[in-house]
């Protein structure tokens, strides 16, 4: 019996393998492990810092850069194609993608954090919070950013499978789809199921820390175990729903949710100060972006440990999680132009992010210094804790508890769709194809098991350190991505803007009588059927008999004779930017009948996959339709070689 899935088997089984290998090598020794693992990732963080800034920088350069560009107008996928997704639907998804159950916490702790150990101490509450919406804005969202937009661009321009070897079709072609496009996904499925299950991990500890906190769950581990299976038990249900549905409706409703969490708890602190420090936050934060986007603190070396510990870390942890939020960032992004993609993944989330840390941020630090003088500081590195003690002494602690209660475990349950989605998608041979349910609830199972073998016997640090020490490698992946990307984008533009040369036909006497004739006698709506049948569908298929028998190209034509409008579209796979397409549609068009009243008729009239201008055909017989369509295909492989030799 041949078992029903669309799992690529070396990719999927070499992956687990080394998996299992590595959680083998954790939990028999987890000390060891750790202590090994956590001196390679200081190795690299050391020797690599420089190139981890300077690479993000230099990210966020290049999509501005095709923001501003003429190329920003390319659609990520067909030009007459609308957006999948409605605004509010797709930054919802972005925001539960993006955000996780991290900043929840962490837009609490970080600020506190900086603020009692601060860099600059003659400004500790700015310098706080600016270090804080560093790390989480502009910066991170363009790692992934340019991931999401080259997985996008080549799945949906290109056609291809939204995957990570797609991104480097321009520069390898057909070599994508062997060994080298499994090595790849299989370096992004490892990072994707280690990133998934220590984030899983260690939101579990603080939630477990949060709800003894408050009293709703005793210090052992078999509340946690508990609450995670049913949690788990949930996502993998909303997961077989797919993204349109189940994850779309609960991320939109979190949304919803989590904005209201803010908006109370900015009316419940000092609103009028936060507003205040929210301006200066964002004046402060443009103006120091640039220098700080690449500062590696070689002239403050008694800072170089700060800077090893929070902003390598946060490079490295977006890097690690950059195919996982490409391919979901992708997904989601069908039909939207380049500019709209890279602003809206660029300016929306900072924003939002920029109003979160200050609200939490400012107010944590607030809260600190005048209701509970130091009372917090001890909690700094307990930060389930921290959010839960936070919002006691704010007005309507039950309410804002409660409501952050459920934000979390909204988080935790998209967290897992999130990576069942991810590891289905990296894991398959045809991304087109519909998994079958049991991929889903396996990859739900494998998540779930080592979530809670590592709560228990521990190891969650080293795998994290693994994850991170792949974060460099990735890197090295994503500046070949965005080489690719260029590339594609520049034949993409040069092709469609390209000059093709007029096609011309000699006409002999028999056809200029022809053409009069049908000037004078207006064609009517069967002779264009007629038309389409017998002359044009029989001449691209002898054409393309002849293509496939002698040159085994790749040649298919599509009819299609409803109206409004019927057209027949012959399509050559040349394995470059676009395929040949020489279309024949019925268009509608305006005449004078003898009586001189404008009346409409069908013309056949050419279509291209560029800016070559459509012109009627319905003269031709069969011979001459194919030699037409021969030098529109000639003109194509000249302008193609044109391109790609630029």
């Amino acid at each position: 019996m041949k078992l029903n899935t669309t799992f690529n088997l070396p990719v999927v089984l070499t992956s687990l393998l080394f998996c299992a290998l590595i959680l083998a090598l954790v939990l028999f020794d987890t000390q060891q492990a750790l202590a090994a693992l956590n001196q390679a990732k200081a190795y690299i963080f050391s020797r690599f810092s420089w190139f981890y800034v300077l690479s993000s920088a230099l990210f966020l350069f290049f999509l501005i850069f095709l923001a501003l560009s003429r190329y920003g107008d390319i659609k990520l996928g067909q030009d007459d194609e609308e957006a999948e997704f409605g605004f509010g639907s797709w930054f919802a998804l972005l925001f539960t993608a993006g955000m996780g159950i991290g900043i929840i916490f962490l837009g609490v702790a970080e600020p506190l954090a900086h603020f009692l150990s601060p860099l600059a101490p003659e400004e500790v509450t700015r310098s706080a919070l600016f270090h804080s919406i560093f790390h989480w804005s502009v910066s991170a969202w363009a790692i992934y950013g340019l991931i999401a937009l080259a997985i996008a661009y080549f799945g949906f321009r290109y056609k291809l499978p939204l995957s990570l070897r797609s991104c480097f079709y321009p520069l390898f072609k057909q070599k994508i789809d062997g060994k080298l496009g499994d090595l790849i996904d299989i370096l992004g499925l490892c990072t994707t199921l280690f990133g998934v299950v220590t984030t899983l991990a260690y939101s579990a500890i603080r939630v477990s820390s949060a709800l003894e906190s408050i009293g709703l769950l005793s210090p052992n581990q078999s509340g946690v175990s508990f609450i995670l299976i049913g949690v788990f038990v949930i996502a993998v249900l909303i997961s077989l729903q797919g993204i349109a549905k189940g994850f779309r409706i609960i991320s939109e409703f979190n949304l919803v949710l989590t904005i209201a969490f803010m908006l109370l708890i900015l009316a419940l602190a000092p609103t009028a100060y936060l507003l205040n420090a929210f301006t200066e936050n964002i004046g402060f934060y443009l103006s120091s972006l640039i220098g700080s986007g690449f500062k590696t603190y070689v002239y403050e070396p008694h800072n170089a440990a700060w800077f090893s510990d929070w902003t390598v870390l946060y490079w490295a942890w977006w890097f690690s999680w950059a195919p996982a939020f490409g391919i979901f960032i992708a997904r989601i992004s069908r039909g939207r132009t380049i500019r709209e993609f890279i602003l809206g993944v660029l300016i929306v989330p900072s924003l939002f992010f920029i109003l979160w840390f200050t609200v939490f941020g400012n107010g944590v630090i607030w809260v600190n210094q005048y209701l509970a003088p130091e009372g917090l500081d001890s909690l700094v590195n307990d930060v389930g804790k921290l959010l839960f003690t936070f919002l006691e002494y704010l007005p309507l602690t039950s309410l804002t508890q409660l409501m952050a209660f459920v934000i979390i475990v909204l988080f935790f349950i998209t967290t897992i769709d999130f990576g069942i989605y991810i590891l289905n998608n990296i894991a398959s041979r045809d991304k087109s194809l519909v998994s079958p349910r049991w991929q889903a609830m396996m990859w739900g199972g494998i998540m779930a098991i080592t979530t809670l073998v590592l709560l228990e016997i521990g190891g969650i640090d080293a795998l994290q350190a693994t994850m991170l020490i792949f974060s460099l490698p990735f890197v090295v992946l994503m500046l070949g991505m965005g080489v690719s990307l260029l590339k594609g984008v520049r034949m993409d533009y040069a092709y469609f803007h390209q000059k093709f040369n007029q096609t011309s036909l000699s006409w002999t006497p028999e056809n200029w009588k022809t053409r009069l004739d049908q000037m004078i006698n207006q064609t009517d709506e069967q002779d264009m059927f007629t038309f389409l049948k017998h002359i044009a569908l029989p001449a691209m298929r002898e054409l393309r008999q002849e293509l496939i028998g002698r040159y085994e190209l790749n040649v298919h034509i599509e009819a299609q004779w409803e109206l409004p409008q019927p057209k027949l579209v012959f399509q050559i796979d040349s394995g470059s930017v676009h395929p040949f397409i020489y279309g024949i549609h019925l268009s509608l068009q305006e005449t004078l009948d003898e009586q001189e009243e404008r009346t409409e008729i069908l013309v056949p009239m050419t279509f291209f996959n560029h800016q070559e201008k459509s012109y009627d055909v319905e003269y031709f017989n069969k011979n001459q339709l194919i030699a037409d369509i021969l030098q529109q295909y000639e003109n194509y492989l000249k302008s193609i070689q044109e391109i790609e030799a630029a």
